[in-house]
């Protein structure tokens, strides 16, 4: 009988194994890909801009994976030193909450999460099974970690201040976001719970429509409700930013009416360039940006319809004409499930693209981050 007990003790043990470690850095490993190329040639001009840039991008969902992100991987797309690799002063991590199986660019329903199983399988704490609200509010908590495991090395953003002594200290500065404003979880307060850990990038919808709205991916195509309006005049007067990636037009349209406040789009594509369901049209671009509102500029295909270096150049340029320089950012959408063609540490790269098509040293400065430093100086809380 003891034998039997020591098999049946070493098989829930290789299964624990499997489930808790094996599965989902697996799954994460097949989700967030990048195409095999050749090493990409950047030249000494080029390098030498890129060195002077304070890379920032607007969106990442590194936070969701059970890597450690103070240690270089092989799988995925990001971690701090391919982030400092690639010259990033700034990046803005979003914390996924609630995905639909199935997830597509047209037609979503709310009533299934696809999230619960891959949380178990990477023992997050048990409250975040159930609750949406906790899922963000621990993936905050992996950002607090980082900052106090990095001892100075990296700034957990949450002022003017703060980025302004990142930046002036040479060091990289994280801002936390959340990917639709679900852990609310129809509950105002919450705003103040999550403003309370940190966050400071309020996403409205994700692939589903939510308590705030409808979702450019959902069912209804609604505007915001009424919970939302109230969410978003209570984020905004707390000095959140606005993150309209993922929201129906009339979502965007209606909060474009509520606030003063510039607002993003900080991952998607533009229409003109790459005809997408997942992209916005263009004249509803030009608003945002005539609302002082910036763009980020994905790095897959369902935003550029070809991933590849050159072609997000392409789009880049092409959001610059229609939208104007100070209105173009980027937003990667870097371990979002995607397929890209570099990761974080291969950003050089893309200043190489741009300046090979043609772009100006001043351009190639504002796009690839900038402009994002500048608006997250002037609308960060004080």
């Amino acid at each position: 009988m003891k034998w039997i007990g020591g098999i049946a003790l070493t098989v829930v043990l290789i299964g624990a194994y499997l489930f808790y470690g094996v599965l989902s850095q697996r799954y994460d490993a097949q989700h967030n890909l990048v195409l095999a190329h050749e090493p990409y040639v950047v030249s000494e001009a080029a390098r030498a801009l890129h060195e002077t840039i304070p890379v920032a991008d607007l969106h990442s969902d590194m936070l969701l994976w059970n890597r450690d992100p103070s240690k270089r991987h092989k799988r995925g797309h990001t971690d701090l030193p391919r982030l400092r690799e690639g010259g990033v002063a700034l990046q803005v991590f979003t914390a996924v909450t609630k995905t639909p199986p199935a997830l597509n660019y047209d037609k979503n329903s709310s009533d299934k999460d696809a999230l619960t199983l891959l949380m178990v399988a990477q023992a997050w704490p048990v409250a975040t099974w159930g609750s949406i609200f906790e899922r963000a509010i621990y993936q905050a908590s992996r950002l607090e970690g980082l900052e106090h495991r990095e001892d100075g090395a990296f700034v957990f953003a949450k002022n003017k201040s703060d980025l302004q002594s990142a930046l002036d200290q040479g060091v990289l500065a994280g801002v936390y976001g959340v990917e639709g404003a679900h852990p609310l979880e129809g509950n105002l307060e919450n705003v103040d719970g999550l403003f309370d850990v940190g966050l400071r990038v309020m996403g409205l919808q994700h692939f589903f429509d939510n308590e705030l709205g409808g979702s450019l991916h959902g069912e209804s195509g609604a505007g915001l409700t009424a919970f939302g309006r109230d969410a978003v005049t209570k984020a905004v007067s707390k000095g959140m930013i606005i993150d309209v990636a993922h929201s129906s037009e009339q979502v965007v349209r209606d909060v474009l009416a509520l606030t003063d406040k510039p607002i993003i789009v900080s991952h998607t594509g533009v229409n003109g360039h790459c005809d997408s369901p997942r992209n916005i049209s263009d004249d509803l671009m030009k608003e945002i940006a005539d609302h002082g509102g910036l763009i980020g500029v994905g790095f897959w295909d369902g935003a550029v319809c070809d991933p590849s270096i050159d072609h997000v150049a392409s789009a880049i340029i092409y959001a610059i004409a229609l939208l104007g320089i100070e209105h173009v950012a980027l937003g990667s959408d870097y371990d979002g499930t995607v397929t890209t063609a570099f990761d974080a540490s291969e950003l050089p790269a893309l200043t190489q693209s741009l300046m090979d098509a043609g772009l100006e040293d001043d351009e190639i400065y504002a796009v690839m981050g900038g402009n994002t430093v500048r608006f997250f100086l002037e609308h960060l809380p004080d």
